[in-house]
């Protein structure tokens, strides 16, 4: 199968258009359409799960011009492994698994590239080892007319200091609003893991925003 240039040049085919708009056209139908070449097939699915997987992205890293590329990256390694699908889980779930795991590895290098450009500041005169920079948030609240604006914006900058074991499974849970299962099939872990750590994850959230209660 070809490698997939641009997943905005893709078109419709129209016989494929009448399956979709009758409901007949299921995920694992497209991306078996794929696997024989079926450009058109995969330009469908692009169009089911374009939005959700980069406001997913977004909510994880809070760049959303970094999700916009992240959510095409999937995608194309979506294509590219077509061959390799296996039917056993639904293809959300499968998405939403690749998707994770390009936001925590964009986090991750964050963290590195954070900690070394911060070595000047954060190493001691004995070579002791660095200490992560969180700044505190000493910001003033704003005009009584943009509390909301800000308690929003406060939340994402919250969800943000999670540790990526706390915040995917948040998100997945509270915002795209998926069940425990996919959780745990998405996230490879159990049903009382997830569960253990959406608690922790909304109680330090509550603990950021008393502020605005």
């Amino acid at each position: 199968m070809d490698t997939l240039s641009s997943i905005n040049e893709l078109s419709l085919g129209a016989a494929l258009q009448q399956e979709v708009a009758a409901g007949r056209a299921s995920d694992h139908a497209l991306l078996e359409a794929t696997r024989t070449g079926n450009e058109d097939a995969f330009a469908e699915l692009v169009g089911r799960y374009r939005n959700q997987i980069t406001s997913y992205i977004y909510r994880m890293t809070n760049d959303y011009d970094g999700a916009v590329d992240l959510a095409q990256e999937t995608f194309v390694r979506v294509f590219r492994a077509a061959d390799r699908y296996q039917q056993s889980h639904a293809f959300s779930t499968y998405i939403y698994r690749i998707a994770t795991n390009l936001a925590i590895s964009e986090l991750r290098k964050r963290k590195r590239r954070k900690l070394i450009s911060l070595t000047g500041f954060f190493q001691s005169n004995d070579g002791a080892e660095l200490r992560e920079f969180d700044p505190s948030d000493g910001q003033p609240l704003q005009d009584v007319a943009l509390v909301d604006a800000e308690r929003r914006a406060a939340v994402q900058r919250a969800i943000g200091t999670l540790p990526e074991k706390y915040r995917a499974p948040l998100i997945l849970r509270d915002v795209d609003g998926k069940s425990y299962d996919e959780i745990s099939r998405i996230l490879s872990t159990s049903e009382g893991t997830v569960k253990s750590r959406i608690s922790r994850a909304r109680g330090f959230l509550r603990e950021k925003m008393r502020v605005y209660l």
